[in-house]
C-alpha cells in the first residue's frame, strides 16, 4: 500500500487549493472525489480581491477565471421601492490589491482550472468516484475507506475538504455548533436584464426591504441570479411553483409578463463553525469546517483562505522544518476569522438588510451614507467586503 504526504476528500475549491501548494512543493497527494467528474454546481460564484491576488500569486489561476468570469467593480445597496443608498468601488483600494473588483464566475470554473493545473505534477493527482466512507488515523499516519471498501488510502495526514456533512467532522464528533435559520433561499436565475429598468443598478446589488429583502447578482452568459429569504411556514413546492417564483420577481420589477427562468433552487442556511479544525492527523478546511449564509460572498472565500492558511503550515510540517503543533496554529487563525469574521459581519449583513425597526433601518441607511462619504470609511468597508480585513491588511 502507497503511502502518500496527504490525502484530500473532496475536490472543491478549498480541496485543490490545498492539493496545488502540496504539488508545488513536490510533496504526494490524492485528491478524492465522490463524483464521477468535478460537478457543474450554481454554489459559490462571487471571487473577492482577496482571494483573486492569492490564486494568480500562487498558482497564476485569477487570469484564466477573470477571463471565464464578469468583473464587477462596484457593489450597490438599495431601499426597495426608493433606489440606492450607496455605492462603492473597489477602486478604492486599487493600491492594496491587483484585482480591485469582484469577479462573478460559478465555482467549478476555478475547479476546473486548478484540475487542469495539477496535470502538470504527477506527484498529485485527483481520483473520481471515490466516496470516502469511512477514516481513522493512528500514531504514524491516517486512512481513508473509499466505497465502503473496494479502496484505501493512507496519508501522513487527512485534509477534510468534504463540505458541510464532512465524514471526517463527523468520524472525530467534533461539534458544529450554531443554528439554522428557519427562513430558506430561494435562488432563481434569468436572463432578464435588470439594468433595463434600473439604469442605475450595480451588477451586485443588496436590496433593503423588512417585507423580504432580495439580492440582485449580474454572472456570465447574460444571467442575473436573485437571491429571496422564504417565510418559514411556506411549503418547498409552493415555493418553487412557477407562480410563486413568478410573484416574487414581479415584486423586484412587475413587467407585465412572464420571466423566462433558467434555474431555480431552493437551500437551508446555516450559521455553523466546528469547534477545532485540526485533531490528530485529520484538518478541516472549507465548509467542513464552517458555514454561513451567502450574503457577502464569504463561504467559498472563506474555505479558500483557509486552504492558503492550512498549506503554509502543512507544507514545512510534512517536510519536516516545522513541528507538527504548527497545525494547532491553523486551526486557531482560521477558527478565529470565522467566529469573529465571517459569522459576525454575514449575520449582521442579513439583520441589515432585513430590519423591520425604523431606528434601524436608519442607523443601517446612515452607516452606508456615512462611509460613502468618506474615503477612509470607505476604503475600511472595502477592506470588509473584499475580505482583506479577515486577514489582518488594514488601509
Amino acid at each position: 500500500m502507497n503511502k502518500f504526504d496527504a490525502i484530500i476528500i473532496g475536490a472543491g475549491p478549498a480541496g485543490l487549493v490545498c492539493a496545488m501548494h502540496l504539488a508545488k512543493a513536490g510533496l504526494t497527494a490524492k485528491v478524492l472525489e465522490a463524483e464521477a467528474e468535478i460537478p457543474i454546481t450554481l454554489r459559490g460564484s462571487t471571487f473577492h480581491p482577496s482571494s483573486l491576488d492569492m490564486l494568480e500569486s500562487a498558482f497564476g489561476a485569477a487570469q484564466p477565471l477573470i477571463a471565464q468570469g464578469l468583473v464587477a467593480p462596484t457593489v450597490q445597496y438599495r431601499r426597495h421601492g426608493e433606489g440606492k443608498i450607496a455605492e462603492f468601488d473597489f477602486a478604492d483600494i486599487k493600491d492594496l490589491t491587483e484585482h480591485p473588483y469582484r469577479v462573478q464566475a460559478e465555482q467549478y470554473k476555478l475547479c476546473y482550472i486548478l484540475r487542469d493545473l495539477l496535470d502538470d505534477f504527477p506527484n498529485v493527482d485527483i481520483v473520481y468516484n471515490a466516496n470516502a466512507t469511512s477514516v481513522s488515523q493512528d500514531g504514524d499516519s491516517a486512512t481513508v475507506v473509499v466505497n465502503d471498501g473496494e479502496s484505501e488510502y493512507t496519508g501522513a495526514y487527512i485534509v477534510g475538504a468534504d463540505g458541510a456533512n464532512s465524514i471526517v467532522r463527523r468520524t472525530l464528533d467534533i461539534p458544529f455548533d450554531g443554528f439554522t435559520w428557519a427562513e430558506r433561499f430561494l435562488v432563481a436565475s434569468t436572463p432578464f436584464d435588470f439594468t433595463t429598468v434600473f439604469p442605475d443598478l450595480s451588477s451586485v446589488s443588496y436590496v433593503a426591504d423588512p417585507e423580504e429583502w432580495y439580492f440582485l447578482l449580474q454572472i456570465p452568459d447574460g444571467l442575473w441570479r436573485v437571491m429571496f429569504p422564504t417565510r418559514a411556514d411556506e411549503d418547498d413546492d409552493d415555493i418553487l411553483s412557477d407562480a410563486c417564483v413568478q410573484a416574487r420577481l414581479a415584486r423586484v420589477h412587475d413587467k407585465g409578463s412572464p420571466y423566462e427562468i433558467v434555474h431555480k433552487t431552493l437551500y437551508n442556511v446555516h450559521q455553523r463553525v466546528a469547534d477545532t479544525y485540526r485533531v490528530g492527523r485529520m484538518i478541516l478546511t472549507g465548509d467542513a469546517a464552517h458555514i454561513n449564509n451567502p450574503l457577502g460572498g464569504m463561504g467559498m472565500n472563506g474555505g479558500i483562505h483557509d486552504s492558503f492558511n492550512l498549506a503554509e503550515k502543512l507544507v514545512p510540517v510534512l517536510k519536516g522544518e516545522a513541528p507538527p503543533d504548527l497545525l494547532d496554529r491553523y486551526s486557531d487563525e482560521r477558527r478565529s476569522v470565522a467566529m469573529e469574521y465571517v459569522q459576525r459581519v454575514s449575520i449582521q449583513n442579513k439583520k441589515d438588510l432585513e430590519a423591520a425597526n425604523a431606528d434601524d433601518r436608519d442607523t443601517f441607511e446612515a452607516r452606508l451614507r456615512g462611509a460613502a462619504g468618506d474615503l477612509t470609511k470607505r476604503r475600511e468597508l472595502l477592506l470588509r467586503l473584499s475580505m482583506w480585513a479577515s486577514l489582518g491588511k488594514t488601509a
